[in-house]
């Protein structure tokens, strides 16, 4: 199957028609493509992955991301529509999310509202909760791999790019040191073994994200991330509770996706 130019300088795929670059992934190693079905004209997103650029560690989570998302279907879990290969590159075909990503939405906004706050951590913790029953570890979430169906009062949020996620059965612990910094748990930087409690410092830090307009932490290296973010300017008390519980208590105690508020 070749990828072919067509006369409005876009990509045609398969059956897809690869329109214009919504984002590139780390180090050039992927690109995601709105595009359409050339059949039913159905919007989706196209992410091609150039496979002969990947080490054997980010293959085998490649190989991880397509089994997950061909086997689940949930409405906070972004939704898989198709795989195939092209010459040196895998596309994987996902549902389009029209409100984009959360970082953007909190660009747009700044500090939002507890109560949307509320029902998007639920959402996110409702598809942490199916990503772990099935031992996955997302290993980088952050509001740019989180994506809104719209940007309207009944958005639903959708857990993305599961490019890092690997599975870790009970009692077994990762020890890779990736992700994102600003929401890398304090472990993964301390070259510690961990398991899927990393997700949630990752999810205490969104929902900081969210109250305050801005993340966390606002550091010039990776050792001042050991330093605890200020969450007093925060006024409910029950959302500091949730912090502290999400963030600060040590791997061993820190809260599971089912307690997600």
């Amino acid at each position: 199957m070749n990828v072919e130019s067509s006369l409005d300088n876009c990509k045609i795929t398969g059956n897809y028609i690869l329109k214009s670059k919504l984002g590139a992934g780390a180090s050039s190693l992927s690109s995601v493509w709105k595009s359409e079905h050339r059949v039913t004209g159905e919007e989706v997103a196209v992410k091609q992955v150039f496979v002969s650029k990947l080490n054997r560690h980010l293959k085998n989570c490649l190989e991880c991301e397509i089994n997950f998302l061909s086997s689940v279907n949930n409405p906070n879990i972004i939704r898989l529509l198709d795989v195939f290969q092209a010459e040196d590159s895998i596309f994987l075909v996902f549902e389009y999310c029209k409100g984009g990503s959360l970082a953007a939405y909190i660009q747009n906004h700044g500090r939002v509202h507890e109560g949307i706050a509320r029902r998007l951590m639920q959402q996110l913790g409702a598809g942490l909760k199916i990503l772990h029953c099935h031992h996955i570890v997302h290993r980088d979430l952050k509001p740019e791999n989180i994506l809104l169906s719209t940007q309207e009062a009944d958005m639903v949020l959708k857990i993305a790019d599961f490019g890092l996620s690997r599975v870790v059965q009970p009692g077994k612990y990762a020890e890779t040191v990736c992700g994102s910094p600003l929401y890398m748990a304090p472990e993964v930087l301390q070259f510690q073994g961990y398991d899927d409690k990393v997700d949630m410092w990752s999810v205490g830090a969104i929902l900081f994200e969210l109250l305050n307009g801005s993340p966390p932490f606002h550091v010039a290296t990776e050792h001042q991330l050991m330093c605890k973010p200020s969450i007093f300017s925060i006024p409910s008390p029950s959302v500091k509770f949730r912090l502290y519980r999400y963030m600060f208590e040590t791997a061993f105690c820190r809260s599971r996706a089912s307690l997600v508020l």
